[in-house]
């Protein structure tokens, strides 16, 4: 294969808006997510602020929209995503549905994480008079962190996919150039360099979440 085809600079610049809208969707989809993961376990049974109807409330919308398929619910929020950013098309236009559809996900996986902090902490910690929010501060996410880490590490892996799937509409990076030039255009050099590099792009995300897990993990 010659890669006749490839247009580096073109490349480049796909490879820029991928990482781009990876790591602006990221930042927010952990706020987002942190946030809603956890008030998800301190809403949940036996928890420091149980609220059985609030937490039902929020996991039935955690779990809708876990449930429709990313291409979809980039077509279905394009409206709000136009009024947030002005547009629905490139980098700016993908990230709106990139933290809707992460979001949830990423929340889900900080309640599992927390669920696993021992208990015996965090009653030690009440014992000593700590207010709730220390007790979520320094007690939950400290000891949750090689969790969280993992967790972090697995939506960065999945928003990729993401990026790439965002270019059925439009959505720029490797994911609109494998779409354009790869498929409608049947330039399989192309889509081997995008694959490669999306495959590279994972490897690297998994590699340092597994070194910061180890790192942060207890001996």
């Amino acid at each position: 294969m010659t890669f006749e085809n490839v247009r580096w600079t073109e490349i480049w610049t796909a490879t820029k808006d991928t990482l781009s809208m990876m790591a602006s969707s990221l930042i927010f989809t952990i706020i987002f997510g942190l946030i809603l993961g956890v008030i998800l376990f301190l809403t949940s049974r036996r928890q420091l602020l149980e609220q059985p109807i609030i937490y039902m409330i929020l996991s039935v919308i955690i779990n809708v929209l876990r449930s429709v398929p990313f291409v979809i619910l980039m077509i279905m929020i394009m409206p709000v995503t136009k009024w947030i950013t002005g547009t629905t098309l490139g980098v700016e236009g993908s990230i709106p549905p990139l933290v809707v559809a992460a979001a949830p996900f990423f929340a889900r996986l900080v309640e599992t994480s927390l669920r696993e902090v021992d208990k015996g902490v965090i009653e030690a910690a009440q014992a000593m008079g700590a207010s709730k929010w220390d007790i979520v501060q320094r007690v939950l996410l400290r000891e949750a962190r090689p969790g969280l880490l993992a967790a972090v590490t697995i939506t960065a892996v999945t928003l990729v996919s993401y990026t790439a799937m965002s270019g059925v509409i439009g959505g720029g990076g490797l994911g609109d150039l494998a779409l354009r030039y790869g498929y409608q255009r049947f330039q399989t050099d192309v889509m081997l360099v995008t694959v490669v590099l999306l495959i590279v792009l994972v490897q690297i995300l998994q590699t340092a979440g597994d070194l910061l897990v180890r790192r942060f993990s207890r001996k």
